[in-house]
């Protein structure tokens, strides 16, 4: 995604907590973003290192990588698009971990410092509808509002349950895993949330969902019981016996990508498409 990190960088280091810093370039290819980024890890005043790669592994084997790195016995992966909602983000994460050390944990998403644009005001909508969620109502469901953008794992968790690497491109495998992690352990959701700065373009948003399909695939065959429970894999079964979805797809997805029209008929519409792409899994 070539996001730059060198804001939650300088966020992250403004705290004096005990705490070391592990950056993944997962192949951007983009040699300028990398010297930046290089940079502001070197300035860093907390413990910190760069991770280069000459190509992209891909978001599950990314992951599993840093966590092979670390020495500490908890991780706390953030997203390079994210941004700590307050000053003290780092030192209330440790004040969890002091209080109940969770095997695993989520702190939330939200909008609060995200720049408001036309190019992402669909992805606006339905983050705002879907991922900017409470802990309390997080937590009816932990696995499936569990994300990775600001997740915390115990090293013993992670060292038991991995992220699977057969998951490729974009989507589910973070809700996979946590599928499996909830097998076996308890799953914490809190309010030490972060901004979400990397909205999308509704065509991106939609080369996403073409992307995710295979792995919502998968999910869907190794945990079919959980998956069955949720409003997409419901929707998608729904739309599984309608005939000509290679006809009337493409006209739901012009729908949702048509800048002109309303933001909420395109916010449905685009996740009925998800739903018609999902319906080939199901």
């Amino acid at each position: 995604m070539r996001d730059d990190p060198t804001a939650l960088l300088a966020a992250l280091d403004r705290e004096t907590v005990p705490v070391e810093v592990i950056v993944l370039d997962d192949g951007s290819g983009d040699p300028d973003l990398a010297t930046r980024v290089g940079e502001a890890v070197e300035a860093m005043r907390l413990p910190a290192r760069f991770i280069r790669l000459a190509a992209n592994e891909g978001r599950s084997r990314g992951r599993n990588r840093l966590a092979r790195q670390a020495r500490a016995d908890r991780f706390l992966f953030i997203d390079a698009d994210m941004l700590p909602d307050s000053d003290h983000f780092l030192a209330d994460w440790l004040a969890l971990i002091d209080r109940r050390d969770p095997a695993a944990a989520f702190g939330g998403f939200s909008l609060d410092q995200t720049p408001r644009t036309r190019e992402n005001a669909l992805h606006r909508a339905m983050a705002l509808r879907s991922d900017c969620v409470s802990a309390a109502d997080r937590a009816r469901d932990p696995a499936k509002h569990m994300f990775t953008a600001n997740l915390l794992v115990r090293r013993d968790v992670f060292d038991s349950v991995t992220f699977d690497e057969r998951f490729t491109g974009w989507g589910w495998e973070d809700v996979e895993w946590a599928i499996r992690v909830a097998d076996l352990w308890p799953i914490v959701h809190a309010d030490i949330p972060a901004s979400h700065l990397g909205l999308d373009t509704a065509p991106m948003m939609a080369r996403k969902y073409e992307q995710s399909a295979a792995n919502f695939a998968r999910v869907v065959a190794d945990h079919r019981a959980v998956v069955e429970t949720y409003p997409s894999y419901r929707v998608a079964r729904l739309l599984k016996p309608v005939p000509l979805r290679g006809l009337w797809r493409p006209l739901i997805k012009a729908f949702a990508l048509a800048d002109a029209l309303p933001v909420a008929p395109r916010a449905f519409a685009l996740r009925l498409y998800r739903a018609a792409l999902y319906a080939e899994a199901v």
